[in-house]
């Protein structure tokens, strides 16, 4: 087992350079660097050595080269970090301007807000490209890679075209949209930004809603499907699941007891003299609901005269992109409506709201959370939000309430606390009295029932979590039975072919020698298959027998100047090599007729579907329909399927890759596979398919015979390949390896 190689934006470390030319390295704060520093701090004592980790990320600055090659060692020998330097340009135009201007209010659903320049585009392909470079330079395919956040979406794909085996993980912080929303990116950044999310083994989400909106769009702007959350990706396996990520509970459960804390917890009652107080923390941004916030305690007031000088709300504000527009809008608006709110209803010794516009103090925090009676914590959307967390763990006297937005991601898991929508003024107002009027008794069954919740699924058990499944999915050779081709396995296939006195080459057409298409009469053989074939051909004791579905006319047109050999329709239509074209006796039954209006009735119902009717068989394609409704439909239609024909022997119903097809079971690829086999005599066969259809070819072979499935399993081929470009390959192997046997003769 390698080192886990985490990659985020921002190190762990930030580095700055003072006046006078001295570098200055300090702990960056931020929820992922203290919650994984933790997580290996656990995993080094456990294993009872040091960490072997390293984490690899910007450094916080933009740095002279002369002083980096020293902030690299230094780095690396005291923080276990590589650093990746970004220049201004390319911290603007990717951080700034693609990042926050354009993913982070678009996952947020504040659409208005966002900015769509392509020059900012390409400084975010271009800086993704950079860091997974400095992934590829120092990572190896036995360290686990587990990539974080919306600022690195493209880096997974990026990563596995330079390392096809690695273990890559990634999990997005924010909330992943819906697909209305997700599509108001132009197709192609849209697009694009999701392949390089499907290049990850395991994608993580803090919520269900999160997990079910990003397979949703991959399924409508990429096609893939999932079961239970799993994607086939040719050969490999990605899989969506939900992890929501918590906090170090005892960090700040038992930080209340720290003196520090405590000196802090006296001076904020000498400050309240026995009032209660409402708590408020957040840092500057429009997701927040700060400003809704204030106009909800500002009715709580207006309606509750009996509660003045009674409560004060502590109001923390923490400075955040103070150069953006919308935040400097949203400070002065914070700033007015305190002043206003202030004027209007404090006196004398009290005042409604006090303010802090600061970065505040771990002990200062702690102490805050610990002192109020109850957290405003009412953002208008929110990936997770850690503060309610935060604030329950603080909660050590079995009193305080937590009023929690919906929109935010720790409302699943937090149900005891009062839910609100953040967008309702009246109903925060409400919320607020009803935390400050709770009996204590239903304070402490609320707060036992989340700090239990939130102690046992601590921040490192997310961690672990998240890394456990990654470390299952990533593995695809433990649970499944065929074995992957390897350079030196085709190298050894192509040995035996080069020393075989007859050979005998069976491969499946669609999916196997081409892709796939909406339109069925669209892929006609490239150059490169057309090649590989004619070389195939020519050498001497070898038949290629093109084994498919199509009919056989289109096939012919299509490679039957080549001299190969044509299985056409499953079996129905034969031609071996330049003989004459052979077709089976005609059918007895009328299937055809009878089931031919059921597939025309689920054409009706599903828009950019057809069928198409052969010689022995009918299809009903769905590949240009609807990515949701299609697969739905297809269920429909194959239940309908079977409850009609019942226990008829003479018609199969097979779903396939966007098709249905009914079939004459008398008619399949394993028959005359087995058929031509035992005619041709031959002492090395190979077999290459990608549906389900093959599978009777790869059962009716003789035993000895190679058969290789295209894709994931389960198959009954002995072997895999991921892709038509890994058929092609092999078979050049085998051209490759013939030819010059042929030229040494």
């Amino acid at each position: 087992m390698g080192r886990l190689i985490v990659v985020s934006n921002r190190l762990p470390v930030t580095v700055t350079l003072e006046a006078n030319e001295r570098l200055d390295y300090r702990s960056s704060s931020g929820g992922l660097a203290s919650g994984l520093s933790a997580y290996l701090e656990k995993q080094a004592a456990e294993q009872g050595t040091t960490s072997d980790s390293l984490w690899i990320g910007w450094p916080g600055s933009e740095m002279d080269e002369r002083f980096q090659p020293e902030i690299k060692e230094r780095l690396k020998s005291h923080y276990a970090a590589w650093p990746v330097f970004l220049t201004h340009e390319q911290v603007e135009g990717y951080y700034h301007g693609f990042s926050n201007g354009t993913l982070w209010p678009l996952f947020h659903y504040f659409h208005v807000y966002c900015e769509f320049s392509e020059e900012n585009w390409q400084r975010y392909v271009e800086v993704n490209r950079k860091f997974a470079e400095a992934v590829a330079e120092i990572a190896t395919e036995d360290d686990t890679i587990w990539v974080h956040d919306y600022q690195l979406m493209l880096v997974p794909q990026m990563l596995r075209e330079k390392m096809p085996r690695a273990r890559i993980g990634f999990f997005l912080h924010i909330p992943f949209p819906s697909h209305d929303i997700f599509r108001l990116l132009p197709r192609q950044w849209g697009r694009q930004l999701l392949q390089g999310l499907i290049g990850a083994d395991l994608i993580g989400f803090h919520t269900y809603d999160y997990t079910h909106h990003f397979l949703r769009t991959i399924l409508r702007l990429l096609g893939f499907d999932h079961s239970m959350g799993t994607v086939a990706l040719g050969d490999r396996m990605l899989k969506v699941d939900t992890f929501p990520m918590g906090i170090e509970y005892n960090k700040f459960h038992d930080a209340t007891q720290l003196p520090e804390v405590i000196a802090e917890k006296e001076e904020l009652k000498n400050v309240m003299a026995g009032r209660q107080a409402i708590l408020s923390v957040d840092r500057l941004d429009y997701t927040k609901g700060i400003l809704n916030r204030l106009r909800a305690w500002e009715l709580f007031l207006e309606t509750n005269p009996d509660w003045r000088e009674r409560v004060k709300l502590i109001l923390i504000v923490v400075p955040s992109r103070e150069a953006v527009g919308e935040y400097e809008i949203m400070k002065h608006q914070i700033d007015e409506t305190v002043g206003r709110i202030n004027g209007q209803y404090g006196g004398v010794g009290w005042t409604p709201i006090a303010y802090v516009y600061r970065s505040v103090p771990f002990a200062n925090l702690v102490a805050a959370y610990s002192y109020a009676d109850a957290a405003l914590v009412t953002p208008l959307r929110d990936g997770m939000n850690l503060v309610a967390k935060e604030y329950v763990a603080c909660r050590t006297n079995g009193r305080g309430v937590l009023i929690l937005s919906e929109m935010a991601g720790a409302a699943s898991e937090l149900p005891e606390s009062l839910l609100i929508n953040p967008n309702s003024i009246p109903e925060i107002a409400d919320a607020i009295k009803t935390a400050l009027e709770m009996p204590e008794d239903e304070q402490r069954l609320r707060l036992d029932a989340m700090q239990d919740r939130i102690k046992r699924y601590d921040v490192v058990r997310w961690a672990q979590d998240f890394l456990h499944s990654l470390e299952k999915v990533a593995d695809p050779d433990a649970s499944v039975p065929t074995i992957r081709v390897t350079s030196e396995q085709t190298r050894e296939f192509a040995e035996r072919f080069c020393a075989a006195q007859r050979r005998l080459l069976f491969l499946d057409y669609d999916g196997t020698l081409v892709g796939f298409s909406g339109d069925p009469q669209s892929v006609k053989p490239g150059e490169r298959v057309l090649r590989v074939l004619e070389r195939l051909v020519k050498l001497p004791q070898t038949e290629v027998v093109v084994v498919s579905g199509r009919k056989h006319d289109t096939l012919n047109e299509w490679i039957g100047h080549i001299g190969v050999s044509i299985v056409a329709e499953h079996g129905a239509v034969i031609r071996r090599q330049d003989m004459e074209w052979h077709e089976s006796p005609p059918p007895q039954h009328k299937w055809k007729q009878e089931l031919r209006p059921i597939l025309e009735a689920y054409v009706d119902r599903l828009p950019g579907s057809f069928v198409e009717e052969k010689l022995y068989c009918l299809v009903w394609h769905y590949r240009k329909a609807d990515p949701e409704l299609g697969p739905l439909r297809a269920r429909e239609l194959v239940d309908s399927l079977l409850a009609f024909t019942g226990n008829q022997t003479a018609v199969q119903v097979l779903p396939g890759n966007k098709i249905v097809e009914l079939r004459d079971p008398a008619h399949n690829k394993g028959a005359v596979a087995a058929q031509i086999a035992t005619d041709a005599g031959a002492d090395f066969i190979v077999a290459v398919g990608d549906d389900v259809t093959d599978e009777d070819m790869f059962r009716g072979l003789p035993e000895g015979s190679i058969t290789i499935k295209v894709g994931r399993p389960p198959t009954a081929a002995a072997y895999r390949v991921r892709s038509q470009e890994d058929v092609l390959t092999l078979l050049e192997e085998f051209a490759e390896a013939a030819e010059c046997e042929e030229a040494r003769r």
